[in-house]
């Protein structure tokens, strides 16, 4: 077992580049705990970062490509051309790999792989990733009406999408959907159905599955435990000192793994982990964009610069109704100077108001070190659908001084506001746009205060999820490489983002599923234009740069490599090919 001990990393010194310390042993220091383990569950980078390692999908991207894929629990990926997809592209037949094994031992059969994706269906919590498989091989993203009851045709539909015949998995789709292979890429793997059964999960019967739908993160066996059949087993999760050890699963079908164990550990102090970077007890750290200086010229450290992202990074996001129960972030809860109330946000001009009082340039000038241009909408510059003409907002206090006076009726330019935004511990360019928020808007009126305060990640979450943060600072990174990844989950009604905002507008419901839905490229740009000019009207969300990434790595790391659609890389990233030389 792999142990890292803090004391004595502080105070070693750096160690020769040629002399790999723990050969053996790849440790990664982070700032984020995982959330969930849970395939189902998790929908943060740090926990399906894990899960990508212990866990296999159905197929996977070829190193860098975010476009061509390879397979791994199945023997090819389908095409017209080999008759894995049909000729009205609405049936998928999938041919499984035989001779793969669990952790436990046990055979990975075709009926782990079916129970699998309807299980990724079926638990469907709330903004959660279940959407994801539902609107392609459902046709609509929830188990749930609006009013929180199960639909009544969710398992025919689900029976009639997922099946298997022998060896081959079949899906068929309500209507062609180009961008499922990228999906079940990442957003399909494989556990144990067997395993899950023996330790409280859904044991893959009608008569049971509705008791799953939507649990707590707890609530589940694959919370903190795993059974999955990746290159990685999970050995211990020690929450309490968020440290996650891996060991090589050495029955793994394609070989076992170059590097025996992988320690993740969440340290938030950058001085600590840069700390142990030099003294060579971690091998790659997190890093962000404004600390690289303090990272160049250090011996045996490696600088991986300007990586491309898939990605929309940091974004402002306006909670339209909070949940006041128990809220320590809105104060009084009321707009008497010493709070907010709940719909605060609901009010375009507020919203506007905050918009012009975020200075974009200066963020990407001096905090990223003018690596990026500024968005011009929820679609990054990687994708098509991005328009690079289109509107988007600066600082402009006159503006937002007007905006301000309008909002609530006229009322909260006399009465003030007291509130506070929250960010994730340890990630300095959020920590930095909550502060330039803070900064601009306290000085357009003596009345408005800002509190900033810093949040463990799992606790971020659990309050982001629950509607509590009126304002929150989170990113996008793309679940598959298609413009729609970005569309719906940050303006559809029931994409992530805006069912934790309690955010609903028809027209912008309306444009994404149009979108989706042409097959034209160029008519599908002119809807994601609309789309995007709208969001600037409403301004839900505030987007500010396109950027790229860097890595931070000891140079006897070797075999790492950078795909934009893997979460958590470049600092994190596929174990499985990295060795220590």
């Amino acid at each position: 077992m792999i142990r890292l001990i803090l004391v004595v990393a502080l105070v070693l010194g750096a160690v020769p580049a040629t002399a790999a310390k723990n050969p053996d042993a790849y440790v990664y220091l982070t700032i984020s705990d995982a959330d969930s383990l849970d395939p189902a569950y998790s929908y943060d980078t740090a926990s399906h970062m894990l899960v990508l390692n212990i866990y296999e999908p159905l197929f996977q991207f070829d190193r860098t490509s975010t476009s061509e894929l390879i397979p791994l629990l199945a023997t090819a990926v389908p095409t017209r051309e080999n008759g894995g997809i049909s000729p009205d592209g609405r049936t998928y037949t999938i041919t499984l790999r035989k001779g793969v094994k669990f952790h436990d031992g046990t055979p990975v059969t075709p009926e782990d792989v079916k129970w699998s994706i309807q299980r990724f269906i079926l638990v469907d919590r709330a903004a959660g990733p279940s959407a994801l498989l539902m609107e392609p091989l459902l046709g609509y993203p929830s188990t749930r009406g609006d009013d929180g009851k199960i639909l009544s045709d969710v398992w025919v539909d689900v029976e009639k999408a997922v099946s298997v015949q022998g060896d081959k998995l079949i899906l068929r789709l309500p209507r062609p959907y180009a961008p499922l292979l990228s999906i079940l890429a990442s957003w399909a793997p494989v556990l144990s159905k067997s395993w899950a059964a023996k330790n409280g999960d859904w044991d893959g019967s009608e008569r049971t599955w509705e008791k799953h739908n939507n649990p707590s993160k707890q609530a589940s066996p694959f919370f903190e435990r795993a059974m999955g059949s990746g290159p990685f087993k999970l050995q211990r999760w020690d929450r309490k000192t968020k440290e996650i050890i891996l060991e090589r699963h050495d029955g793994y079908w394609r070989g076992p793994a170059k590097i025996k164990n992988v320690v993740i550990k969440g340290v938030n102090e950058f001085g600590t982990r840069k700390l142990m970077l030099q003294a060579g007890d971690a091998d790659a750290i997190y890093a962000d964009r404004p600390l690289l200086t303090q990272l160049q010229g250090i011996a045996g450290v490696q600088i991986i610069d300007d990586l491309p992202t898939v990605e929309m990074n940091p974004v402002v996001f306006f909670t339209h109704e909070i949940n006041a129960a128990g809220n320590s972030f809105i104060g009084s809860g009321k707009l008497d100077g010493a709070g907010i109330p709940p719909d605060f946000f609901n009010d375009k001009d507020v919203r506007k108001a905050f918009a012009y009082s975020f200075d974009y340039k200066g963020f990407i000038t001096d905090v990223m070190r003018g690596k990026g241009t500024q968005a011009t909408g929820a679609i990054p510059k990687s994708l098509p659908g991005h328009n690079p003409k289109g509107r988007k907002h600066s600082l402009d206090p006159k503006l937002a001084e007007e905006h301000f006076r309008k909002a609530l009726g006229g009322r909260l330019w006399e009465e003030g506001f007291k509130f506070t935004i929250a960010f994730n511990t340890g990630n300095l360019p959020r920590q930095t746009v909550c502060q330039i928020l803070k900064r601009n808007i306290e000085k357009l009126n003596p009345k408005f205060k800002i509190d900033v305060r810093a949040v463990e990640w799992p606790t971020f979450l659990d309050n982001y999820k629950s509607s509590k943060l009126p304002i929150f600072v989170m990113g996008w990174n793309a679940d598959y490489p298609d413009p729609h990844n970005f569309a719906f989950p940050f303006l559809h009604s029931k994409g992530d983002y805006p069912m934790t905002q309690k955010f609903k507008n028809p027209e912008f419901d309306r444009l994404v599923e149009e979108a989706n839905s042409t097959t034209n490229a160029a008519k599908r740009k002119e809807v994601y234009a609309k789309l995007q000019d709208l969001a600037f009207d409403e301004a839900p969300q505030l987007y500010i740069i396109d950027g790229v990434r860097y890595r931070t790595q000891r140079d006897w790391v070797k075999g790492w490599y950078h795909n934009p659609i893997f979460p958590d890389s470049p600092y994190g990233g596929y174990f499985y090919p990295i060795s220590k030389d």
